[in-house]
């Protein structure tokens, strides 16, 4: 506990996306369930979402360790680099370690068990530094390894990981006071899902969720009926290959919640981004309207930002009353919380759907956008500005074409210079590029659009959509 004083007292404001000094250890691992993250393309690539942070190291003052469980291409760390105004003095700051283990994951339990791999970190972290650990999520892996390694977390402790679960989420948000669709949570076992179900049924279809998934693959739409049990019911999971009898050993053994399906339309999937910092302090750092796609029509694959005018008011201040609860709780890092904005009479109404304590789908494309940009927040107005200009972008995590395999990422960035949609750093807009490890192996990658309008944005997605799938792309939201 020593050892946090003087990080509290230092850095009771901290940034994650803007240090001024110091080192970040940066641990992306997917300390998650993983059998759902065996069914993401190029799942282990994931671990390269945070290379955004390389970008803070535009500061002399910080150093960047990050690990992964298989070397990033150098190509990548190059590109990354480069955008920065001494790619060289960036680079004698930079260390790249992989274990070299990509079958081993998740990739902090392996890091513990490497005794050498410890050793150099320490020795790179050095004694009496300014240093701090990064991770994707906490884990008790995470927690190991900073106590190995005598660092504090920017994250929350790992006994605070029920909080961001399914079940954590609807007790905290019935805590804020902030709405939420009708359901149970704490459900652990088939028959207590089928006795909430029973009680909550009104409508045509509900929603069963796993307390601790991913990306919506946890999710089961279920075709209610009179006397009929939640098994014998038409249902779509949204993982491909799950089935009742598997699903109820994920309940036995997660934890579940039975909520309403919501149907009301027009429906739009608005999040927020939060930041509780070592101090206490909070503040919501962005919002977005989500993409989703999948059998139920809820499995991420994009964002664009910021959310609509209609409910990004309404969305921020639910999201700063959860923050405010959460920082209470003793939360500490980034956390997103997902919304459900539904059109009344009166407007617009947010209703709270989950809260995910880590790293999500929407904080590399935020990451990138400000650190490139050099853009900054406005709480007041939900924008991001730069040099007197708003900035808008759109994200996908999910680009890929048969036309893309085999193809080095280097190649790919150049493709993309080519047709003029690489980032102008004078303009400051333009795409950045992230999951580029993926596209050898598996023709994916993600990229982020940014433009001066939400129309130029939407105007650069779907051209760099066309040009990387060789065909029309979709119109962004």
């Amino acid at each position: 506990m020593m050892a946090n004083i003087p990080f509290v007292e230092k850095h009771a404001r901290l940034s994650i996306f803007q240090p001024g000094e110091g080192t970040l250890v940066v641990v992306p691992s997917l300390s998650l369930p993983q059998d759902e993250l065996r069914r993401i393309t190029g799942v282990t690539s994931y671990e390269e979402r945070l290379l955004f942070l390389l970008l803070t190291l535009r500061r002399p003052g910080v150093r960047v360790v990050y690990l992964t469980s298989r070397p990033v291409d150098e190509e990548i760390v190059e590109y990354y680099l480069g955008f920065l105004a001494d790619p060289a003095g960036a680079r004698a700051r930079l260390h790249m370690i992989s274990t070299g283990e990509p079958g081993a994951q998740p990739l902090t339990r392996t890091i513990v068990r490497r005794r050498d791999l410890v050793g150099r970190l320490r020795e790179i972290i050095g004694t009496g530094s300014d240093a701090w650990l990064v991770p994707f999520v906490v884990s008790e892996h995470e927690e190991r390894l900073a106590a190995m390694l005598g660092l504090p977390v920017y994250g929350p402790p790992a006994k605070l990981a029920h909080l961001g679960s399914k079940s954590g989420a609807r007790a905290i948000g019935a805590q804020a006071g902030v709405p939420m669709a009708r359901g149970a949570g704490d459900l652990y076992s088939l028959p207590d899902a089928e006795r909430a179900a029973r009680a909550l049924r009104a409508g045509d279809r509900l929603i069963v969720k796993l307390n601790d998934s991913y990306s919506g693959l946890g999710n089961a739409v279920v075709a209610t009926a009179p006397g009929t049990t939640l098994a014998e019911s038409p249902t779509v999971f949204s993982a491909a290959g799950e089935t009742w009898e598997t699903f109820a050993r994920k309940i036995a053994e997660r934890g579940a919640v039975v909520e309403e399906f919501i149907e009301h339309r027009p429906m739009h999937h608005p999040s927020a981004l939060a930041r509780i910092t070592p101090g206490g302090h909070y503040d919501v750092v962005a919002t977005h309207d989500q993409v989703f796609g999948g059998a139920n029509s809820d499995v991420y694959q994009g964002c664009t930002f910021p959310a609509r005018d209609p409910y990004r008011r309404q969305v921020g201040e639910c999201a700063h009353r959860i923050a405010r609860v959460l920082a209470g709780h003793g939360v500490v890092g980034l956390l997103g919380m997902d919304f459900f904005a539904l059109k009344t009479d009166g407007g617009y109404g947010a209703l709270l759907c989950e809260i995910n304590l880590r790293f999500g789908g929407t904080t590399h494309p935020f990451g990138a956008a400000l650190l490139t940009t050099g853009a900054s927040y406005d709480p007041g107005t939900g924008a991001l500005t730069a040099c007197g200009r708003p900035k808008y972008y759109a994200a996908t995590d999910n680009c890929s074409s048969p036309g893309l395999r085999g193809r080095t990422p280097g190649e790919v960035v150049a493709m993309l210079e080519r047709a003029g949609l690489g980032f102008d750093p004078d303009g400051r807009t333009g795409n950045v590029l992230h999951l580029l490890g993926a596209v050898p192996e598996h023709g994916k990658l993600g990229f982020t659009s940014i433009g001066d309008s939400r129309e130029q944005a939407g105007e650069l997605f779907r051209a760099t959509m066309g040009l990387l799938t060789g065909g029309a792309a979709p119109a962004s939201r």
